[in-house]
């Protein structure tokens, strides 16, 4: 028996999820769950545009700033915990939402995510240095004569993804594919999928107004606040890495803010090719709202 109805806002950075979820919740009076990888961490609060302190008060919130970048948390530990929490909240609501733009995350809540084995470190340690040493084609070779099975379906302008199918490869011996689930994990939850459709100019546009207005909220001192822990995989992300190369001296402040808004520009594209793969997604433009609404409760 199903226990309620998770809506999920998907769609890309600075497509306005958080603004169009919070008038979902509101309209549906219930409460809004992140599925952002990195809004979690509560020492960025600037770079991840994460929702302010008003935004936070006008509807509760789940999964923001709940964990700090030291911890070590991945996305099972975000699935394990999530579906924990949606157990509660649908015995108080309805309807919840998910919202984010971590598509690996949304699936994780959706139908579940591979079991995968542990990696040690000189294993992670040698595809790093086959990145560093031969640049993204280096990956894009191996995963190709490794697992030409994935390689097929895959980013394969994504070096994290291409990093981490050869870790499994080198690790186990076996192909990345073996270990990828042919059927998702059943859920006692109905899904609506809904995504934010723009125009690539006018999202774009977004991105370069969004990067600017964060840079006028503080994010040149919250990196430099963060420069110390660098090191850590949570601060390998867009708005902050480029900060701290400019503070590495390795270009101008003007410089690393346009190379921000070119990053920004080529996440917002993983992410649309992320959620277009998925055919399960009903897309609408953010100001078409009444319409969504009203899709949403046909399907209620």
């Amino acid at each position: 028996m199903s226990q309620g109805t998770l809506i999920v806002v998907a769609g890309p950075t600075a497509s306005g999820k958080t603004a169009f979820s919070i008038r979902m919740a509101k309209a549906l009076h219930t409460v809004i769950v992140s599925a952002d990888s990195r809004q979690l961490y509560k020492e960025m609060q600037i770079g991840t545009a994460a929702p302010t302190s008003d935004e936070l008060l006008e509807v509760k919130h789940y999964n923001i700033h709940n964990i700090s970048i030291n911890d070590t948390y991945t996305v099972a530990d975000f699935e394990k915990k999530t579906i924990a929490l949606l157990e509660q909240l649908f015995q108080v609501h309805a309807t919840v939402i998910l919202t984010g733009g971590s598509g690996l995350f949304i699936d994780a809540v959706c139908q579940g995510i591979d079991p995968m084995p542990d990696i040690t470190t000189e294993v992670r340690q040698k595809v790093g240095q086959q990145y560093r040493e031969g640049g993204l084609s280096a990956l894009q070779q191996a995963v190709q004569s490794l697992d030409p099975e994935y390689y097929a379906s895959v980013d394969i302008q994504n070096p994290r993804r291409l990093q981490r199918a050869l870790e499994i490869c080198y690790q186990t011996g076996m192909t990345f594919s073996s270990f990828r689930k042919r059927q998702s994990e059943p859920r006692n939850f109905n899904i609506i999928k809904l995504a934010l459709l723009w125009e690539r100019d006018l999202l774009y546009d977004c991105i370069d107004l969004r990067v600017d207005q964060m840079m006028g909220q503080g994010l040149l001192e919250e990196a430099r606040r963060l420069y110390p822990l660098r090191h850590l995989n949570a601060l390998n992300t867009v708005g902050y890495k480029e900060l701290f190369a400019f503070f590495d001296g390795q270009c101008t402040l003007e410089e690393a803010v346009a190379q921000i808004k070119l990053n920004t520009r080529h996440y917002a594209k993983r992410q649309m090719t992320w959620f277009r793969k998925d055919h399960g997604y009903n897309w609408f433009q953010p100001e078409a709202f009444e319409e969504t609404l009203q899709y949403v409760h046909s399907k209620i």
